[in-house]
Parts: C-alpha cells; structure tokens; sequence
C-alpha cells in the first residue's frame, strides 16, 4: 500500500535531514492528486496563496488521501487570521468561541479554514484560558510547526501544501500511517486533561481506520476515562454523532465498551446491560448499529433519535416493566420511563429536544404496533413516525425481544390492498380483539334510596 513512502524513504537515508526539520515529500513521490481534492478545497487554498498567506490542506482530508480513501470532508490551514479569511470570502462566517474557525460556505459543501494554533503563553497572538489543566479557550495563533505539534494525533498532523503540492509530516505521522498505528503527540496525559474529548476521538480514528492505539496513548485512555464527565453535556451529543454515524458505529461501540467510556456516558443503559440475564438487549444494539452502519455505506438518510431511542431502550423497558407492575398502563408506563431516562440521560449527554420527541414516539410506538384491531391499525399506519417505529420493531423481533409474527404482520399490512387488510384484520378474531383492549374499572352502581312505605 505504502510502497511510494518506502522508496521515499530509500532516498531519504542516502540524504538526511536534521532530527528538527520537517519530513517533506515532493508531488513526484506520493500518491495525492489535486484532482482528488474538491474543487471548493482548492479555491479556497489557491485564494488565500494568491492574498499571500500560507493555504494547506490538513488533517483527515490528507490522511485519507494517503491512504486511498475517499475524504469526507476538506479542512484548510493557515497564517491568516479569521478575519482576514472572513475579508477574503463574501461567503464566509466566524464560529466559535473556544476555536474561532472561519467556514467558507459554497453549494452542498463547508470548508472549514483554520488558523495556525500556537503554544500558550509563548507570546503567541490571540487569546487562550486554561481552567484545572482543560484548555477552555484556544485561540492563540502561532507558526506551521507550532500548528502541527498542537494537532491531536500524528496521522492527522499531515499537511499538503498547495504551494509546491509537497506533503509536510512535523510528527513522524507518515511512519504512523504506514504502520496502522494511532499516536498522541506530546505529553500523552496532560494532551488529554486538556481536552479529553480527545480520548473520544482516539477510540473513534481506531475503529475507522482499524489502527492500533500506540501503547502509551492507549493505557492514559484507560487511566483518565473519568475526565469525559467534565465535557459539557451538549458537546458530548455532538461527539456521539461523530462516534456514531461516520460509518463505524458497531466497531465504535465494543471499542467504547471495551475502555469503559460507555458506561461514563450511557451509565443507564450500560447498569441495564450487566443487569440482564437474557442475550438480546445486547444483540439488539449490535443490530442497530449495524443499520446504522449499513444505511450509511448505502448513503441513506438517518436520524440521531432512532439510534439514541436504541441505546436507552433497554433501561426504559426495564423500568417501564416495574411501573406496568404496580398498575400503569402500558403505553403510560413507556411514556413516563422515557422522560425519566431522557432526564437521567441529559446529565451525562444533552440530547436536543427536537430528537427526545422523536424517540419519545418511537418509544411509544411499541406499544401500539400490537394493537391491530379496528380503525387503530389504520392510525398507527398513518402515524407520522409510523415508519420508524416500525424499523425499530424490527430489530426487536431480529434480536429476539418480540415474537416475528407481530413484525411479519404489519409488514404484509403494508404491502397488500384494502381488501386484503381488512381480511387480514377479520383474521386477527374477537380474542385478538379482546386481548387488545385496556378493560376500564367497571363504575359501581349508586345505591338506591329506599321508597318510603
């Protein structure tokens, strides 16, 4: 795979640099093409070169490249400030507080414009703030060198520069990248009580990429895990996306369960887990993820709330269970063992409202799907989040939760004519029927006042 970079490297030990300078790998000696890159990319580089400030391309985009795969997104960086970026493109807003980042916005696609990080308190321009050894704020600009070293990891710490079009590796992130190994740069600890968003992140670049964690970044994981519950609850929903939806989700899921952060930041969920003597709760999030995943590679649309509504649905089963026991309804007791876990949740990871009512249906869904009878079948079908809950139905009835004649049935219910529904409704009986309906307390008779004689 790498045979470009062994050559390279045949040549570069008959002429070597200094221990300090930066590898460089001209355009005749490796693989990435300006073709390759997107055509915004590119105009967003070759605009602030001809401005006269430094344009590279950074991070997964490069590492990606290298590796033969398809970027999912372009980042640029470079010794212009935000505001001179923001003067250069109509396009173009400021985001940010604790990283002031510059988006260049064109149709269908954000290029996001970085610049130089530098080290804090090294008289380095901007501002930046540090509380309890987490950087809060990082905005302190500095040098390409400076820029590289602050970067998290040595493989997305490569830099294509649309100068020369020459690959720059500050941090040995080539021998990485050719070795499948995930490396912290710097001081290992102290990179992720800075950020210990970071060690979300080494367990996901692991999974996607299928690299190994170098030794040293791999046990301070395990060591500092507990520093996640310091991260704001709405950044931490924004990184569970990241985690979850990039394609990986099941490998993202055992690696999360393996270095115990799942059960830092879906504490329910993981109790309801080692709690349960049966195999499918398990199951069925494995076969969620793997939806989610499948979806994906098939560029089909998906929804934070269904795979959320799949990884706190067996703590509000279970909980739901002990309240249908002291007398709640079914479908009540579903509803108000969600909003209990949504709230115990939101401590550990803030799930927007637009997404709890989504899973608060779905939820509610499994409830109604065994009521078949009459004009209720219809309403379920014609239910807004009928389509999801069904989904969702499904990969109980895989995993073995409920029984697959319940999701064979409103799967033909689907497909067939009028006609053949209401057969198929006429054949569900008066048991069926009976079975389905919520019996009201019979009122008591007042007592009658005695007729005087």
């Amino acid at each position: 795979m790498f045979s470009w970079l062994k050559r390279f490297w045949e040549v570069r030990t008959q002429d070597p640099q200094s221990a300090s300078a930066p590898v460089i790998i001209p355009r005749s000696e490796h693989p990435v093409s300006r073709n390759s890159i997107s055509d915004n990319a590119a105009k967003v580089m070759y605009r602030l070169k001809d401005a006269g400030f430094a344009a590279y391309l950074v991070g997964g985009g490069v590492r990606d490249l290298l590796l033969g795969r398809e970027p999912k997104d372009f980042d640029v960086a470079t010794n212009a400030t935000p505001e001179k970026v923001k003067e250069l493109f109509r396009n173009c807003r400021l985001i940010g507080r604790r990283f002031r980042l510059a988006h260049v916005y064109f149709r269908g696609e954000i290029i996001e414009v970085a610049t130089f990080r530098g080290h804090h308190g090294d008289g380095g321009n901007g501002e930046g703030e540090t509380r309890n050894g987490m950087v809060v704020r990082d905005n302190v600009y500095g040098t390409l060198e400076e820029d590289a070293v602050r970067r998290d990891f040595t493989v997305n710490a490569l830099y294509y520069n649309i100068k020369d079009y020459s690959i720059v590796d500050y941090t040995g992130g080539l021998d990485d990248l050719q070795n499948g190994v995930l490396r912290l740069i710097g001081d290992t600890r102290q990179r992720y009580r800075e950020d210990p968003v970071r060690m979300l992140r080494a367990v996901r670049f692991a999974a996607k990429l299928g690299f190994r964690l170098e030794s040293d970044t791999e046990a301070a994981l395990i060591e500092l895990g507990k520093l996640l519950a310091d991260v704001p609850p709405a950044r931490l929903f924004d990184e569970m996306l990241k985690m979850f939806l990039n394609g990986h989700a099941v490998a993202t899921f055992e690696a999360m369960r393996h270095y115990n952060q799942f059960s830092i930041l879906f504490p329910q969920t993981e109790n309801s887990l080692a709690r349960e003597e049966q195999g499918f709760p398990i199951t069925f999030l494995l076969r969620a993820m793997a939806n989610t995943d499948r979806r994906i590679a098939e560029n089909k649309p998906v929804t934070p709330a269904f795979l959320f509504a799949a990884i706190l649905w067996e703590p509000v089963r279970q909980l739901a269970d002990e309240l249908q026991a002291e007398g709640m309804s079914k479908l009540q007791s579903l509803q108000v063992a969600g909003d209990k876990m949504l709230d115990k949740q939101r401590r550990n990871i803030s799930v927007p409202r637009r997404f709890t009512l989504q899973m608060r249906e779905i939820w509610s869904m499994q409830e109604r799907l065994p009521q078949r009878f009459g004009k209720r079948a219809y309403r379920t079908l014609n239910h807004p989040r009928f389509r999801a809950g069904y989904d969702f139905m499904l990969l109980r009835a895989d995993s073995g939760e409920v029984d697959s004649e319940l999701s064979d049935w409103w799967t033909r219910f689907q497909e067939v004519d009028e006609l053949q529904r209401e057969e198929m409704l006429a054949e569900l009986g008066p048991a069926q029927r009976k079975s389905s309906r919520r019996r009201r307390p019979r009122k008591r008779p007042a007592a009658r006042a005695s007729s005087p004689s």
